[in-house]
């Protein structure tokens, strides 16, 4: 929803209803994640993609049926490989959507909503989407407050529990829990919805490498935060795509800031009087990825250095140097695309192999699959 919410927030402003379509979970070859939203206004107009086009005229038709009716509805498209292009869902596999009416009286926090996500405050939404009960109840929540009810107290609490840690990991997925909120049980779906700030790359070592790491870290969502200790370096001029570019010491500027499993550290100075009491820092966050740059001789001597200044094996373990992915490619923008070659398989679990060489599936299972796959539609 986070795509589309500035798009529809005029219609929600001027009392205009409109159908809002999420994916709930997604099996095999599903073209567009969970979370990924289409809105259809009441005019018909259609804002957002829900299966790259492959299943948008079916999805059209029923959010139009909701609008008609008020009444919220789960649907399944799901078809063979074999027969998807006759269909239009051209990949293959299965997404299971949720359709529901919004309007100010049907959703009064949505615009409170809009207004948290563009202030990049975290605010997550758990949504009644199949099973017994009031379909289309939900709970805006947020680190500290909650508002709203999925029925009964024992059910709102288990929500809760779930939301709470997953807004603090910005996951989204679909949970599922007993009526009364029984864990271990599929009564119910909750579809618990996460829009947590962008996660932090921080650059370390304001050079060309970085820039071009600035750029592609950029463009995959990252807030992106440049830091050397040389002023005549870090300017914004040279970094044009950081978010922000910071003179100061690495290792001062490190402790200054909040680091968490999201955060992607990239230590590019290959300078040991920047980088060892950097990373003696950095290994000792909880960052879900630490990198450093520097030829196999650097990696080694760093080593060393670490050691000497009293870091475990357990911690230098953590570290991912060289930086990279071995793709061959030389340039500060080949380089950059290791990089987050790396960063993605680090977070995913990639084989970093051809995928022509693989006979599994080409999406990794994500977090919002792991109820069990649904069976394929011929």
């Amino acid at each position: 929803m986070r795509e589309i919410i500035n798009e529809v927030l005029p219609s929600f402003n001027d009392g205009k209803p409109f159908a809002l379509a999420t994916v709930t979970r997604t099996w095999s070859s599903a073209p567009r994640p969970v979370g990924a939203a289409m809105a259809v206004l009441s005019s018909g107009e259609v804002i957002g993609s829900v299966s790259g086009g492959c299943v948008e005229g079916a999805i059209h038709e029923a959010s139009l049926e909701v609008l008609a009716t008020k009444v919220p509805q789960s649907v399944t498209y799901g078809v063979s490989d074999d027969n998807a292009f006759s269909v239009g869902l051209t990949c293959g596999g299965t997404i299971e959507l949720f359709i529901q009416y919004v309007d100010k009286e049907s959703f009064p926090d949505f615009a409170d909503i809009a207004a948290k996500i563009e202030s990049e405050s975290a605010v997550g939404v758990a949504t009644l989407v199949n099973g017994e009960g009031a379909i289309g109840s939900r709970i805006v929540l947020t680190k500290t407050e909650a508002n709203g009810t999925l029925g009964n107290e024992g059910l709102d609490h288990a929500a809760l529990e779930s939301a709470r840690a997953f807004l603090l990991r910005g996951t989204t997925k679909t949970v599922k829990l007993g009526v009364n909120g029984e864990n271990r049980m599929d009564d119910l779906s909750i579809f618990v919805e996460s829009f947590a700030p962008a996660p932090r790359m921080i650059i370390f070592g304001a050079i060309d490498f970085a820039a071009a790491v600035a750029r592609i870290g950029k463009f995959m969502g990252y807030y992106v935060i440049v830091c050397d200790a040389r002023a005549l370096f870090a300017t914004k001029r040279r970094f044009p795509d950081a978010d922000e570019v910071i003179i100061d010491w690495p290792h001062r500027y490190l402790p200054t800031i909040e680091v968490d499993e999201t955060t992607v550290i990239c230590v590019l100075t290959h300078d040991p009087k920047f980088d060892v009491p950097v990373l003696e820092v950095a290994l000792r966050t909880n960052a879900g990825y630490i990198g450093a740059m520097g030829s196999r001789r650097t990696h080694l001597d760093r080593l060393e250095r670490l050691k000497e200044v009293g870091m475990t094996e357990a911690e230098i373990a953590r570290l991912k140097s060289p930086i990279g992915l071995d793709l061959g490619g030389r340039t500060p923008e080949e380089t950059a695309i290791s990089i987050a070659a790396e960063i993605i398989s680090n977070q995913v679990g990639g084989t970093n192999q051809p995928l022509k060489d693989g006979t599994d599936s080409i999406h990794k299972t994500s977090l919002a699959s792991e109820s069990g796959p649904a069976p394929v539609i011929a």
